[in-house]
């Protein structure tokens, strides 16, 4: 007998519905769900596999605990046991929690709250540190707010999409048919990237500039705007403050088309005919990624288009916005549930003594919270861990391999040897793993009920499908037993992810309104949605921004030289991105076949001018060398990218990290820098 079972995709921040075609408790297909207005009955060639990783022989089925240099399998009360005591043996400073954008809203919440309330720390962090943090503070910075504006849907009904830092059509294919949409109906595609991608292909304006200019061609758009007087004054007048200063800023001289074409390698031409066409839409939005979002700057880029989509008065109202594209399925969903350092659910201040005590008596632990004070981040956190003294002792991770993710993988490798005791839940024996004292089996997205929230904000649910292999349990529910445990029973109640749900709803405000129930049917909820009558919110700031003013901020960026420019050793600039078969580091989609045959091995991109320079030839063996690292890997030869850049996708045990090294300094610690490389043919030795 078949069933199909309805739920979310488990890739990329779009989420996709997707029915899982169950046959004698085995997946063996999936189809798309119709009714979804996020994917509207269609599915990416990742979603249209995503069972096939799920009955993997390599998942892990039972528990394991570290003997010297092998893992015994054991029972889950004797892991239990095992992990209660060694973390009964640190204090709270000494403790880090690394939370997941795989997993559930469900999931990160106990864990949130195990975190805060069991183990009194706020040391709490997930992937977004890297992916999204430029996005949380540069947005919050401008409208209060750090999400995603608009819905998917609202792009369709763009004149104007100017997309920069993502190349759509492979990272988010299903989002990629709204900017399809928009222009049947007239509307204008501006795309900006260093490769001329299928995004690019799509494109009704293509501006292939030196990756790490964003903010001088930003800058520039916005001051031929002001010029030619195409700025929204009434918008500006009601809606914002500290507009001279952006003026100031972007009517420089350095921001002329002239200046600005020599810095970036973008014609004249192309970027006045961008700023017109930007300045002169009656409903213009942006869309961005991890290409904007993940560099040293990736603050100031964020800024930026802020400060552009407020001068144009493209906020409140269908078809516009800033629309950031997350990449995981759950980034968003794991912001909101406060998996950060700095926030409760629903970015509530930890620092803030009202917000401190109304969770507190929520929660009732009656040996209280971790104390108002933020947490140690993920890069602070593995830096302390490899510290001889005052130093992070025990790291639980649920769901995160940093061994692979993190850009600095000899930091995290010298951080998690040093650890005395370091707890692992996945579902697959990671890389990160290896040095784990106890993995834990946990169930994946099939497998598991509870919600997650897309990159615009929608709260949807996940089904069960089948059952955990072996003895594996959902994340929520290893964490409500280890709880329990350790003495705790009845702050952690929970028999079903409804129950943490409704818990979710009276912690985190952007959810107050919502139910479980509502949730599962195929719209799901755009947060906020403040009561239970309420359909949920798809466009922010329609009449107010979220500063107590209820006035959007012009924040002024100055375009800054690049961290690492081009020089006789290292003469190509890196940039890299997601190619449509494979997703994040390829934990899941290399062990999916129809996927893993189109791409099986890493490699680099280079321009034929370039390639003849350094001698190599299509399909060759060459040395990438960075300042930090190097790597052996086969070049293809294409003309699609700009003469100067080489590119390299994100995955396959992510081979880039070995490249990109620590994060940068100073104030937006947690991003990459920009990386210059060397390419070289590798000798028959070698």
């Amino acid at each position: 007998m078949l069933n199909q079972i309805p739920t979310i995709c488990p890739y990329c921040g779009t989420g996709c519905s997707v029915n899982l075609i169950v046959q004698d408790g085995k997946i063996t297909g999936t189809t798309p769900n119709i009714r979804s207005p996020v994917n509207e009955g269609k599915l990416c060639p990742k979603g249209t596999y995503c069972h096939q990783f799920v009955h993997s022989m390599d998942r892990l089925k039972k528990p394991l605990i570290r003997k010297g240099e092998v893992f015994i399998e054991t029972d889950w009360e004797t892991a239990y046991h095992l992990i209660a005591k060694k973390l009964k043996e640190c204090n709270a400073g000494e403790v880090g929690v690394l939370a997941s954008a795989r997993c559930s809203n469900e999931d990160n919440y106990a864990l949130m709250k195990f975190a805060r309330g069991v183990l009194k720390t706020n040391n709490l962090d997930h992937c977004a540190r890297l992916c999204h943090e430029a996005t949380m503070t540069g947005l919050s910075l401008s409208f209060g707010n750090g999400a995603m504006t608009n819905s998917i849907p609202d792009i369709g009904k763009s004149d104007c999409i100017f997309c920069l830092g993502s190349n759509t059509f492979e990272q988010h294919p299903l989002i990629g048919r709204q900017i399809v949409r928009a222009q049947s109906s007239g509307g204008k595609f501006i795309y900006a990237d260093p490769r001329y991608t299928p995004t690019a292909i799509q494109a009704d304006l293509f501006l292939q500039f030196y990756s790490g200019s964003d903010v001088a061609v930003l800058n520039c758009i916005m001051g031929e705007i002001i010029r030619n007087g195409w700025e929204n004054k009434e918008f500006i007048s009601l809606r914002t403050r500290e507009y001279d200063s952006l003026k100031k800023t972007v009517l420089q001289t350095k921001y002329t088309p002239g200046e600005v074409s020599f810095l970036t390698g973008v014609s004249e031409e192309d970027l006045l005919r961008a700023a017109e066409w930007i300045g002169t839409a009656d409903k213009c939005t942006v869309l961005y990624a991890m290409g904007l979002s993940h560099l040293s700057g990736g603050i100031s880029n964020v800024r930026a288009i802020a400060n552009l989509m407020m001068l144009t008065g493209n906020i409140g109202r269908p078809g516009t916005g800033v629309n950031a594209l997350r990449g995981q399925n759950n980034v968003q969903g794991a912001c909101d549930m406060g998996c950060i350092p700095n926030f409760f659910p629903g970015y509530q201040p930890v620092t803030d003594s009202t917000f401190h005590r109304k969770i507190g008596r929520i929660w009732n632990f009656p040996d209280g919270i971790a104390p108002a004070r933020t947490g140690l981040d993920i890069n602070q956190m593995f830096r302390k861990a490899g510290m001889k003294h005052d130093n992070i002792k025990a790291m639980v991770l649920v769901g995160e391999n940093p061994l692979v993710t993190e850009p600095d993988q000899n930091m995290v490798e010298h951080a998690v040897k040093n650890l005395e005791f370091l707890v692992v839940s996945d579902i697959f024996f990671t890389k990160t793993c290896e040095y784990a004292h106890v993995v834990l089996p946990a169930a994946c997205y099939a497998e598991k009920d509870g919600t997650v929230t897309n990159t615009e904000r929608r709260v949807q649910r996940l089904c069960k499908a089948v059952d955990p292999p072996g003895i594996a349990k959902p994340d929520w529910q290893i964490i409500t037993e280890l709880a329990c445990l350790m003495g705790y029973s009845d702050q952690f109640p929970y028999k079903d992810p409804s129950d943490i749900f409704r818990e979710i709803t009276t912690v985190c405000e952007p959810y107050k309104g919502m139910t479980f129930e509502q949730v599962s049917l195929p719209d799901g909820i755009c947060w906020p949605c403040p009561s239970p009558d309420h359909p949920g919110t798809a466009i922010l700031y329609t009449d107010r921004f979220y500063h107590p003013d209820g006035k959007g901020v012009f924040c002024p960026v100055e375009w800054k030289i690049p961290a690492e420019l081009p020089d006789s050793s290292y003469p190509f600039r890196l940039t890299s991105g997601r190619v449509i078969w494979h997703w994040h580091t390829g934990t899941m989609t290399r062990r999916s076949k129809n996927l893993n045959d189109e791409v099986q091995e890493a490699y680099i991109e280079i321009h034929p001018a370039d390639a003849e320079k350094v001698r190599v030839a299509d399909g060759d063996m060459i040395r990438v060398r960075s300042r930090k690292g190097q790597l052996s890997c086969k070049v293809r030869i294409v003309p699609d990218i700009k003469e100067g850049m080489i590119f390299m996708p994100s995955l396959f045990d992510a081979a880039l990290s070995r490249l990109t090294g620590a994060p940068s300094a100073g104030p937006e610690v947690s991003e990459y820098r920009p990386i210059c490389v060397a390419v070289e043919p590798l000798s028959g030795g070698d």
